[in-house]
């Protein structure tokens, strides 16, 4: 009866050792599975009555804001050298270039985007995804906030990519395409499965990134309509030839309106009672998340009707068109690159921005 006791016991302690395990080895697989998926995906795909369904996942939006930012003259940089260890030590600079774009999207202003994939130096991310975040067809309120809320993402991976200018002694460029419209999103592979999404959409995007001038965000005429009662400053660029689509109207977006010239009275319908009290571009308004939270809510005022806004000029752009300008917050070290990088890594681009042409929109 003793020795039955002790077995029992030393089952026992094996029995909870063995769930321990299972338990860490069951966190670690949502780890990986929330990081290879956006977290509504992966939740679909974790929720019971769906473990035994092998169907395609997919979901069709009306309205998603799609962005590409590459940094052009990444290619440049990059050389297999004995003294740069055969090109890893380039590698090693863009993982710290994506990873830092990557830490932006865990701050709560940017929680809307879904980051969707990168190919070579180009970042891909899209807002409008999340089930609980989607951009309702012809709401443009709703559309011109989460727009914002990812012309905002932009700004901030320009302040990004400065500081590790600054610290590594480039000068590398972000070229940006905005466009907004429907798109299909869904899950492909059996092994290593890759959410993504698809549409004309996409391919616009994509397109007002090829086309695009360095340091530069160029948009489509749909996300100009959007955007243009919110505080941004646009410069036409005129007819642009796109593959597959032939002449398009562009727009530059240029730069933020001065801190202090948009109020939150300039914006479509709001007033001050609105203001949460914060120093931002907004002249101290509430960011746009926390505007269309306020007015879902119903503790902000309805929308009003819209003032006719003044159409942007297709004058020269004197200024290089650098919408990232601004002072940079504290700099932080890049995996040494500031001291010790190989003299073969450093790359002064000194050379200017071609200026724009006078197009008429």
């Amino acid at each position: 009866m003793e020795w039955t006791a002790r077995l029992d016991f030393l089952w026992q302690i094996q029995a909870n050792e063995e769930k321990r395990e299972m338990d860490a080895l069951q966190h670690s697989n949502k780890r990986i599975l929330f990081n290879l998926l956006p977290a509504h995906v992966a939740t679909h795909f974790l929720d019971n009555q769906f473990r035994s369904n092998m169907d395609l996942y997919h979901q069709s939006y009306t309205r998603v804001g799609v962005v590409f930012a590459s940094i052009t003259n990444y290619h440049e940089f990059y050389m297999e050298l004995d003294g740069n260890n055969q090109g890893v030590e380039c590698l090693r600079l863009l993982n710290e270039i994506i990873a830092d774009f990557d830490e932006l999207l865990g701050e709560e202003r940017f929680k809307a985007i879904d980051k969707i994939k990168t190919v070579g130096s180009t970042y891909m991310a899209a807002v409008g995804l999340m089930p609980d975040l989607r951009i309702l067809d012809e709401d443009e309120t709703t559309a011109g906030f989460y727009l914002s809320t990812l012309v905002e993402f932009v700004f901030a991976m320009r302040e990004k990519l400065l500081n590790i200018n600054e610290n590594s002694y480039n000068n590398f460029m972000l070229r940006v395409g905005i466009n907004i419209g429907p798109v299909v999103a869904g899950v492909i592979g059996a092994r290593k499965p890759q959410y993504d999404i698809w549409g004309n959409t996409v391919n616009v995007a994509s397109r007002m990134d090829s086309t695009g001038l360095p340091n530069h965000t160029q948009v489509t005429e749909e996300v100009y309509q959007v955007l243009k009662n919110f505080p941004y400053e646009f410069q036409c660029r005129g007819k642009v030839k796109v593959k597959g689509k032939g002449d398009m109207t562009t727009y530059f977006l240029t730069d933020r309106k001065q801190p202090g010239t948009v109020r939150v009275d300039d914006l479509p319908g709001m007033r001050s009672s609105a203001n949460t009290g914060g120093g931002n571009m907004y002249g101290g308004v509430a960011t746009p998340l926390t505007l269309l939270h306020q007015i879902q809510q119903g503790s902000a005022p309805e929308m009003n009707g819209r003032s006719k806004p003044q159409r942007p000029s297709c004058s020269r752009d004197e200024g290089g068109g650098n919408g990232g300008g601004g002072s940079t917050s504290s700099l932080s070290h890049h995996g040494g690159f500031s001291s010790g990088m190989h003299p073969s890594l450093l790359l002064r681009n000194t050379s200017r921005l071609p200026p724009l042409r006078e197009n008429s929109c």
